[in-house]
């Protein structure tokens, strides 16, 4: 695989993870952040944590497949490592990422990666997401909507959460993660967030997810939701938990 030219959110936070599919420019734009925000490592193996957490509770329901959307690298305790008997659909719209995603998981039966943007469904392959997430739309789903609320405005969120709530059978269920206004006061950071980045105030959060009914955890600090044991001594940079379209 050739190596880029451009950092990549998936990759650093791959790093971050400790894990092994990054490249240079990866780490110098990681080390980079590091030295606007330091705990960085920190907070995304707690989101990471998190993520294990949502899917096995997703999973303990009876879902069996997962449509998994801003995947990143398919590894260190992602969806199919954690629910190994579960299939599961990764999606992204990098295609770097999306190459190195085909590329770990050429030898899996059981989880696949393709092109798919979270704002409008129609661009994920049917054939894939046949394949990969059976009974689409008949049989309750599990959808994975981590790191990308921040990367959406108010309406486009609101409209993209609702769709997929069509889209889903009832019984489905929904992770999903906002970042706070953690990063308010490291102003350096904020910046090289970019534009499009939005924090929110907690208050926000049960209006965007519209119809989408959050369990009784509500949606917390990450480290906090069914933490097993006292919660890790992180920054609250998201908040999380999971939300249900009910059944009949």
């Amino acid at each position: 695989m050739a190596e880029p030219d451009q950092p990549s959110t998936a990759r650093m936070i791959d790093f971050w993870l400790g894990g092994g599919h990054h490249f240079p420019v990866d780490v110098a734009a990681a080390r980079a952040f590091e030295g606007a925000y330091g705990p960085c490592a920190a907070i995304f193996r707690s989101l990471r944590d998190f993520l294990g957490r949502a899917v096995r509770a997703i999973a303990d329901d009876g879902v069996d497949g997962f449509l998994v959307f801003g995947a990143g690298v398919p590894t260190r305790g992602n969806v199919h490592e954690v629910a190994p008997e579960a299939t599961v659909l990764y999606t992204d719209v990098d295609p770097v990422t999306i190459r190195l995603g085909q590329r770990l998981l050429a030898d899996s039966d059981r989880a696949g990666y393709g092109f798919g943007d979270a704002t409008d469904i129609g661009t994920i392959d049917p054939a894939q997401l046949h394949r990969f997430v059976p009974g689409w739309g008949r049989r309750p789903v599990g959808v994975v909507f981590l790191g990308l609320a921040a990367f959406l405005d108010d309406a486009t969120l609101a409209r993209t959460l609702d769709e997929l709530y069509e889209a889903v059978a009832p019984g489905s269920v929904l992770a999903v993660d906002f970042d706070s206004e953690e990063l308010a006061a490291h102003p350096q950071a904020l910046a090289m967030m970019g534009p499009a980045f939005r924090m929110r105030a907690p208050a926000a959060f049960a209006p965007l997810l519209g119809r989408w009914q959050p369990t009784d955890d509500g949606i917390v600090p990450v480290a906090r939701w069914r933490a097993e044991g006292p919660p890790e001594p992180v920054p609250d940079a998201f908040l999380g938990g999971i939300a249900r379209k009910p059944a009949p």
